[in-house]
């Protein structure tokens, strides 16, 4: 028992990181109906920066921390102005490849600015361990958590109550119809990446901070990629508890079945769940009229 309440809650801190990087996955694609391949890779270079910051500037925590999700806004909004924009109006599939090119680019900035060592992110908090009960956590798998329920909670009154939420909605509902309506697409795709990645970048720092960084963050996408799927692709909301699932899930399976196991339960999780829910666990069904 003891050991399955561990695998659980550790399971639950790295499935809160997935489940923001997972979020970042749903905004871009409900605003824009496009998968952003690029994510992982921005995570990873937002915590290089700000491993930068501390070795070079100040350690302070909140420095380093208001510094990165500065940059990832503005990584966001350089992406979408100077990549993404012109790509309106090309096909889905020419645009994808667009945002793996993105990917294997950011990928090739870590070794060219930086190095292929791996760096502890050290502020000074974060990596004392907290025991609650019988399970121990690091700090900043505590604030994991914690992050990625302000950041649905966040979400949730964005999309219901706020103007420019209600028409990111409407320009994932029909983008033509939202542009009669008043409403600029240009804009609501730029405020949908700089939120994007924002929120893959405070995942990246909290990934840091409890394990360490190296380019092999990358892999931060493609494992919370299964995790937006299994929410559904169009749910914010359902992408964040989709991380949680897919963490737990990798946890349970590495730590009862093999290691072997461990990377690829996530896109087991997700092949079983969309044979009886196509559409993810929390996503809309999408209604064709003929």
């Amino acid at each position: 028992m003891r050991l399955f309440a561990d695998l659980v809650a550790s399971g639950i801190a790295i499935g809160a990181i997935y489940g923001l990087i997972a979020m970042g996955f749903a905004v871009i694609y409900k605003a824009t109906g496009l998968a952003n391949f690029a994510q992982g890779e921005m995570s990873m270079i937002v915590a290089y920066v700000a491993w930068t910051i501390s070795t070079t500037l100040t350690g302070n925590v909140f420095v380093v921390v208001a510094g990165s999700i500065v940059f990832a806004v503005l990584l966001g909004l350089a992406v979408e102005r100077f990549i993404m924009r012109p790509m309106l109006g090309e096909p889905i599939f020419s645009t994808v490849l667009v945002t793996i090119g993105v990917a294997v680019v950011l990928r090739s900035l870590i070794t060219l600015v930086w190095d292929a060592y791996p760096h502890a992110l050290n502020l000074g908090v974060g990596r004392d361990v907290v025991k609650m009960a019988s399970v121990s956590l690091r700090g900043a798998q505590i604030a994991s958590i914690l992050t990625l329920l302000a950041v649905m909670g966040a979400f949730y009154l964005f999309f219901r109550f706020s103007k420019i939420g209600v028409a990111m909605r409407a320009v994932a509902a029909d983008d033509r119809t939202a542009l009669l309506m008043g409403v600029s697409a240009a804009r609501i795709h730029a405020i949908a990446w700089g939120c994007s990645s924002a929120i893959a970048g405070i995942a990246g720092v909290l990934f840091a901070l409890v394990y360490d960084l190296s380019p092999a963050m990358f892999q931060l996408g493609l494992k919370s990629f299964p995790a937006s799927i299994l929410g559904g692709l169009d749910s914010v909301i359902g992408s964040g508890f989709g991380g949680i699932l897919i963490g737990v899930a990798e946890n349970l399976a590495g730590g009862y079945v093999g290691s072997g196991l461990k990377d690829v339960a996530g896109f087991l999780m997700i092949i079983v769940i969309l044979m009886v829910q196509p559409f993810g666990l929390f996503g809309e069904r999408e209604i064709v009229r003929v």
